[in-house]
């Protein structure tokens, strides 16, 4: 299991115009994040800092529950504090899910659901802002917003509190739907 130290460090690779965390012993991830939504900061060489290794543990503690092998949920976890760290700030695009309103305040970590007519997949939450949160995708499968447009492993969106429902439970009820 990938566990963070203080050798790790954040630069951006200007030729293949993406954040990279080199892990040393020549292991380089490349995060998932485009090159146009990342803040002016992520272009500066940054220790993988103690607040990066607590956001690595709380996204790790999320995802560890999700039906992913242990190469992609650090893979997820890692693109995850580079967006928390690193990702400009959004507006919602909550018009592509369906209203759910069943989670006020999500937690950082906390894996929640979202629908759209074309589909539903789970998502990490990577921040909360109030009434709107930072969400990056944790299904495999694409996620089709509007049959145009569609998410994939690790896209993130900013989406209205609203829109979300507790991924446990609804796994829970889909699953008593089958059954029943």
């Amino acid at each position: 299991m990938l566990k963070p130290n203080n050798t790790w460090t954040w630069f951006f690779h200007a030729d293949e115009k993406q954040l990279m965390l080199d892990l040393g012993d020549d292991m380089i991830f490349q995060t998932a994040l485009p090159a146009k939504h990342l803040i002016p900061d992520a272009m500066l060489r940054q220790a993988f800092s103690v607040e990066d290794a607590t956001l690595f543990q709380a996204y790790m503690d999320g995802v560890s529950a999700l039906a992913l092998s242990a190469p992609r949920q650090a893979e997820l976890v890692l693109n995850a504090v580079a967006a928390q760290r690193f990702h400009k700030p959004m507006l919602p695009k909550s018009w592509f899910f369906n209203e759910a309103g069943e989670i006020s305040s999500p937690e950082v970590g906390e894996i929640v659901q979202l629908e759209t007519p074309h589909g539903q997949a789970q998502f990490v939450v990577i921040e909360n802002s109030g009434s709107a949160s930072l969400c990056m995708m944790a299904s495999l499968d694409a996620l089709s917003l509007d049959g145009n447009k569609s998410l994939r492993f690790c896209d993130t969106i900013k989406v209205m509190n609203d829109r979300m429902y507790n991924a446990y439970e609804a796994q829970l009820c889909e699953h008593f739907a089958k059954v029943g």
